[in-house]
């Protein structure tokens, strides 16, 4: 566990946590090695064996509405790989990526740091804005004034920043053009693709929906691989709420959680501003991310066997 210091100072993206759900029904067996199981997670699990993270995870084993399953070692997502140790680099090395997506912002990168990436292995940047929310966190639990930040996050406060957040990933033309490109960048790859953001769960999560329903798996059995964030973060989210209170930064951080989890009001403001803006998830995935019907085939054809 990082300092509180390197927290909330140089890495307030670690406040940025993450969320989740009950892993959906796995209908194939992933590949035996870089797997691991954890607590509530049922076998076989996707969550990935990478010392340095808790939110990494194969996006594999998803039934689509034909009755089809999407391929293990295919596609995966994570959050923030910039603090893995050697071993998790090492481990990393085990899945075959050819690149790794960072959609992380600047700022973000210049915080936290880059990505520890296997040689070999190509980063590409593909930031999506968190409407500033990397900073309004840090400036929130730096203050130590229980009053503001009673005034900034409670009473629904929080909530509404996140559900802001998840139509501005919609709204925001630059967000739609790096969504599209890291869609592109997977369906032409050859090599397995891993994405990433800071904790792993909101811009991570809103892609790894669009892909998964994009190739046909349902959305109820999307919403699940979106909320198995909060059951992977936890602990690691409930400690860090515990580290801020011992420093006395905060006297409820409690106030946190809303920003700290995913929820599905959170993913449906996301589905329901593509849909108010475009007509349909189809027209999104066209005219909102500027897919095209061949890159849409052959996303389907990487991903599903």
């Amino acid at each position: 566990m990082r300092s509180i210091s390197r927290a909330l100072g140089v890495s307030a993206a670690a406040l940025t946590l993450v969320a989740a759900l009950a892993p959906a029904a796995a209908h194939a067996a992933p590949p035996a090695s870089g797997y691991a199981s954890g607590a509530g997670v049922t076998a076989p699990s996707r969550v990935l064996a990478v010392p340095g993270t808790v939110n990494a995870r194969d996006t594999g084993g998803y039934t689509t509405y034909d009755g089809k399953t999407t391929r293990w070692g295919v596609l995966y997502r994570s959050e923030t790989l910039s603090k893995l140790p050697p071993e998790g680099v090492t481990a990393l090395g085990r899945l075959g990526l050819g690149s790794v997506i960072d959609l992380r912002t600047a700022p973000e990168i210049q915080a936290d740091g880059a990505d520890r990436l296997p040689s070999g292995v190509t980063p590409v940047a593909q930031p999506v804005d968190d409407t500033s929310l990397f900073a309004f966190i840090g400036q929130v639990v730096r203050s130590k004034d229980p009053a503001y930040q009673q005034a900034q996050l409670a009473n629904g406060k929080a909530e509404a920043r996140m559900t802001a957040l998840y139509r501005g990933f919609v709204t925001n033309p630059a967000n739609r053009a790096a969504l599209g490109a890291a869609i592109r960048s997977t369906a032409n790859s050859s090599k397995p693709v891993m994405f990433h953001c800071s904790a792993g769960k909101d811009r991570t999560g809103v892609l790894a929906d669009t892909i998964l329903r994009a190739v046909g798996v349902p959305a109820s059995t999307s919403q699940q691989d979106y909320l198995l964030s909060n059951q992977l973060r936890a602990a690691s989210d409930k400690a860090l709420r515990d580290q801020v209170k011992a420093a006395g930064y905060m006297q409820d951080p409690d106030l946190l959680i809303p920003l700290q989890e995913v929820r599905a009001d959170y993913l449906a403001a996301f589905r329901d501003q593509a849909v108010s803006d475009y007509g349909s998830f189809g027209d999104f995935l066209t005219d909102g991310l500027g897919l095209d019907a061949a890159t849409l085939l052959k996303l389907r054809q990487r991903m599903v066997a």
